[in-house]
């Protein structure tokens, strides 16, 4: 089995429309976040600037928590701004739903693909492992993997996932012999 693997290159993009230029994509630039105490609630915020204008909003990560349900590690995480901790906010599903935002993930993934698999005997199984919640529909990743178009990834792939339907989850696949 081939082990193919989708990595982030870069943080994605945030879908986010900005109040001053109408611009719709922001970046969180180095990634900072802004830590705020009143008494014994703290506010967390997520910085991100316009790509176009280059405003800067916050992103809600915490609002009005008492200090004392954070993790040490955690908060010494949000004042030093630990780039592994702005990655995993930024990716987190719920903050993207509270603050309403989408990413973008153009450009900011690759797929690291061994180029020696003809060598196999037909049919080849492939493993793809996803390090990042990279939204890609299987169909293209393979193309691009192979160098197939995708109507030849529609004849040649046998997978247990819709091809056309949008992943973010590992999954495996067979190329059978083209004819």
């Amino acid at each position: 089995m081939l082990p193919w693997v989708v990595r982030r290159t870069r943080l994605p993009f945030l879908s986010l429309r900005c109040p001053d230029c109408r611009s719709e994509s922001a970046t969180t630039g180095e990634g900072r976040f802004r830590v705020n105490a009143n008494r014994t609630l703290l506010d967390v915020w997520l910085l991100v600037r316009c790509v176009a204008c280059d405003r800067t909003s916050k992103l809600t990560v915490h609002e009005r928590t008492p200090v004392g349900s954070f993790d040490r590690a955690l908060l010494d995480g949000y004042h030093a701004n630990d780039p592994e901790l702005v990655a995993s906010t930024l990716l987190d599903p719920l903050l993207a739903r509270r603050n309403r935002f989408t990413l973008d993930w153009k450009g900011a993934w690759r797929l690291d693909a061994p180029s020696a698999w003809l060598d196999e005997a037909w049919p080849v199984k492939v493993e793809v492992v996803f390090d990042d919640p990279v939204p890609v529909r299987p169909d293209r990743l393979i193309a691009h993997g192979l160098g197939l178009s995708r109507n030849q990834v529609l004849r040649r792939i046998k997978c247990d996932i819709p091809l056309r339907r949008t992943t973010t989850a590992g999954f495996t696949f067979t190329v059978m012999a083209g004819s």
